[in-house]
């Protein structure tokens, strides 16, 4: 069970993370959520979805595969792509926020916690990227966490917004995913929606204007570019058959 704990260079000064891939570390998945604010990195090399929780609201995610223990980025210990999305990136991490005095005034700050239960955790010396420096200051990696982690917050409070006027828009539809991988293999991935490129088209006045000042009209024009990369997980998928049936063939 994740043992979150407010970070700080004195408990955690030991701390070690793996930054390596695998199925241990929780990689072996067929999505990871995404957000708006890394939506022009991620829809270069992955497709983006919508999807619809209980609640009726949306959440974009980046498709990694077919099913949902299937990563067609992931290759042993290694992440293909050029860009990991921030909710891989992040690790063992999450932002939170905490009441502090700042200037005599007292704010809500946001504050990093850590998994101590983590598989990447390691505590002492060893592999993996080191939290602190020698006299308590923040290494790089850990600087580089704390850009990802704004990253994410900024665009979980961005995304909100914008699905819902998107949805109002009428620009959201629902989109399975059904793909003929080889003339055997059928691959389906259902509860996806994705932007109507049509309703697009047609928008015009007062609502392609707002979406448009709004910058919510970008990122619509991003997922719908991004599901170009499906063609990508379809030819990975093509490959790793491909050594599935010659691995098979008796020598």
């Amino acid at each position: 069970m994740p043992r979150y704990e407010l970070l700080n260079n004195i408990t955690h000064k030991d701390l070690r993370v793996s930054t390596h891939f695998g199925a241990e570390f929780g990689d072996q998945v067929g999505m990871v959520a995404a957000y708006p604010t890394e939506f022009a990195e991620l829809q270069r090399e992955y497709p983006i979805f919508l999807r619809k929780d209980p609640k009726g609201s949306y959440h974009a995610v980046a498709l990694l595969g077919f099913s949902e223990d299937e990563n067609l980025y992931l290759q042993g210990d290694r992440w293909t792509a050029n860009y990991l999305p921030g909710a891989v990136a992040k690790g063992p991490f999450l932002i939170g926020f905490q009441e502090q005095m700042v200037d005599g005034q007292l704010r809500t700050e946001p504050v990093i916690h850590v998994d101590v239960e983590h598989p990447r955790v390691r505590n002492g010396e060893g592999r993996g990227q080191a939290l602190f420096m020698p006299h308590g200051g923040n290494s790089p990696y850990l600087d580089y966490i704390a850009r990802v982690l704004r990253g994410i917050d900024v665009g979980a409070r961005a995304a909100e917004e914008m699905f819902a006027a998107l949805d109002i828009a009428g620009l959201i539809q629902p989109m399975d995913l059904e793909v003929r991988v080889t003339e055997d293999y059928v691959a389906k991935v259902t509860g996806l929606h994705g932007i109507d490129r049509d309703a697009v088209a047609a928008l015009g006045g007062e609502p392609l204007q707002e979406l448009h000042r709004k910058g919510w009209l970008e990122g619509a024009f991003l997922l719908l570019a991004s599901v170009n990369n499906v063609s990508r997980l379809i030819a990975e998928k093509q490959r790793r058959l491909r050594m599935a049936e010659e691995l098979a063939v008796p020598a």
